[in-house]
This record gives C-alpha cells, structure tokens and sequence, in this order.
C-alpha cells in the first residue's frame, strides 16, 4: 500500500495499558464538518477529551463559545488560536497530552489558505504538542493528495511529510475518499425539478463515498489500534464505488422520480479555468478564483479512489471499506430531513 512503513513503531507500553478515562486527546478542527463526530465519539468510547476552537467557529463564525460548549456535553473547550504557537501553549497543551486528531482543513481552498490551515497551522498543532509530551498524531487528510495538482494538496503532502519524518512520535494519516456531503449538492435543485449534471458519460471519476460518524469512528479506531501506528491510511465507505451517474440514479430513486440527467463535455470548464489561470499571473486577486476553478475541474475527472501508480488507474479493490453508512441511506434522509448539518465550505466546494 502506498506510503506504509515496513516497520511501525510501538506506541509506549504505558501509554496502551491505561484505561481510555486516562487518555487525554486533543481534538482540532472540533467545529467542523467530521471535527464534531470525532469529539462525540471519542466521549462516547470514554477519554478524556479536550475539544479546542475557534472563538468563532463554524461556516461564517455562526457558532460562539457558548453555543460550542453546548455542543459538546462530556469534552473540556478551549478555545483559542491554531495560527498561533503562543495561543496553542496556553490553551491547548498546558499541561501533558497523549494524542492529537487533526482534523483543521482551509474552508476555501485558497492557495494561501491552505497553506496557512493545511500546513502551517496543522504543524503548529504537532510541535506545540511535542512540548506537552504528545505521543500519537492522528491527522485527517485526504486521498487525493496522490495526484497532487492543487494546493491544498501539496500543503497537505508537506504536512504529511513532517509527521512521517519525525521519530519521537508516532503518527496515523488517514486519507478518506469523498464525504456525503459533497455528494449532495444538486439533491435541493433536483427535488425543484432541475436535472442531475454530470460531465462526460458520468462515469468519468467513482468513489466510495464514507458518511461522518464512519469517518470519526475510524479516526478513534487510530487512537491505540495496533495495525494503525505509522501508517498511511486510505478509506472509504462500504459497498463498491459509484460513478457520478450511479449517484444521480440514486438521488432519483430517493426522489421518487425518473432520472433526468444531462451530460456535459468536461471541456467546457478548461477554458474558464484556463483563462482565470493565466489572468492570475498578472492580477493575483483572480489566484483563488483560478484555484477555485482547478478544484471543481479536478473533481469533476478524477476519482477520489486509491491510485494505482504502475498501471496508472484508480483502483476501487484496493481502496478498503469501513463503516454501515451508505450514500442511498443519506440521499433518502437528506430528501426527508433537508441538508441541516451537511454545511458546505466557504467556497461551497467542499
């Protein structure tokens, strides 16, 4: 598999023989999209749990402190500032911790978000860590970072490659294919009466998509699980992957209506993208617009599947399945329940 160490380090012997009530794990990214499902599971399995925060969080700053700490019933908040190394010392690793789960992601996408979320601020997280006597990294990253053409990518590889250089502590990467949620963008347009697009024949990039709460019981799992330790970990949802027509048959099927689908030459968006691409090099307020349209150029043609490097193709086999959840279960609660909670980034493109 790609990126295993042959040889995996031990986590120490006292750290594993504690009872889970004597783990205290640092969970990042605590507000976000899987960040939520990881702290409640985590309380659920019974650590001690510290959720740390923006002041502001959510899409928008919508969220304050008060409403965070409702959210969280069982974790110790704290909130503070992961740009900062001084506000990582005195609100996060005042005193010692065991494990950190990363779960911090630029909500844009922007070259220069991502550097600072992606990298900079996940790297302040591991040293600030260090000092307070951190053992295990866990980090959420993302399978696409195999085909690294945007720059949440390579922030993501860069930071990826801190963890696997370092030898005082142990690390989890865990890369997962698409969530639910960006498979459900066009589930309010459709249900108008609008049709499914797809580009191409709709079988141009397939996934295994993995719901939330699978997603942050497989994060937990990395806390002291065995064969987890210095690994890079791909993972998806269960069943086999499904193409972006598949997907649409299933959003209609949830409907209650017959498919209707149009398909559209993904040539269309290398113009725009291109354009907005070369424009940037002279007006660099356009370079997030250019970013913005590589992403959505990118995950319209590539699967978010593990890549198969000597025979150049994707492979669904080889990219493991985790988890109950199945997208035909989420598009039937989203048509019934809405898209509460399924909040999209900044850029509504993740």
């Amino acid at each position: 598999m790609d990126g295993v160490d042959p040889m995996p380090m031990l986590l120490n012997d006292d750290f594993r023989d504690r009872s889970p009530d004597k783990v205290r794990v640092v969970v990042f990214g605590a507000t976000g999209y899987i960040g939520r499902f990881v702290v409640k599971e985590l309380i659920t399995r019974g650590y001690d749990v510290v959720a740390f925060a923006r002041e502001r969080s959510g899409v928008g700053g919508r969220q304050n402190q008060e409403s965070v700490r409702a959210d969280f019933p069982g974790a110790e908040v704290r909130f503070g500032d992961v740009t900062n190394a001084d506000s990582l010392a005195r609100h996060a690793f005042d005193q010692p911790v065991d494990v950190v789960i990363s779960c911090l992601a630029s909500r844009t996408g922007g070259r220069k978000d991502s550097w600072a979320v992606d990298y900079q601020a996940t790297l302040n997280t591991y040293q600030q860590g260090k000092k307070a006597g951190l053992s295990h990294f866990v980090l959420l990253s993302a399978i696409c970072v195999q085909k690294p053409l945007l720059e949440f990518q390579k922030a993501k590889l860069a930071l990826e490659a801190e963890l696997r250089d370092g030898s005082d502590v142990t690390y989890s990467i865990v890369r997962p294919t698409a969530f639910f949620k960006s498979l459900g963008a066009q589930v309010e347009s459709c249900r108008k009466g609008a049709p499914y697009v797809m580009f191409g024949d709709g079988e141009l990039a397939s996934c295994k998509p993995i719901s939330e709460s699978d997603l942050a019981s497989f994060l937990s799992d990395c806390v002291v699980d065995q064969d987890k330790i210095n690994q890079i970990l791909p993972i998806g949802g269960p069943g086999e992957a499904l193409s972006a027509r598949q997907q649409g048959e299933m959003l209609f099927k949830a409907l209650g209506k017959k498919p209707w689908m149009i398909s559209l030459p993904i040539a269309l968006m290398d113009l725009p993208v291109g354009c907005l691409e070369f424009l940037s090099g002279t007006f660099p307020s356009l370079e997030d617009a250019a970013e913005f349209g590589k992403i959505g150029r990118y995950y319209a043609g590539e699967s978010m599947l593990v890549w198969d490097e000597q025979r150049q193709q994707y492979d669904s086999a080889a990219t493991p399945s985790y988890g109950n959840d199945t997208l035909e279960q989420f598009f039937e609660r989203v048509v019934r329940d809405g898209m509460d909670g399924q909040d999209l980034g900044d850029a509504a493109l993740f």
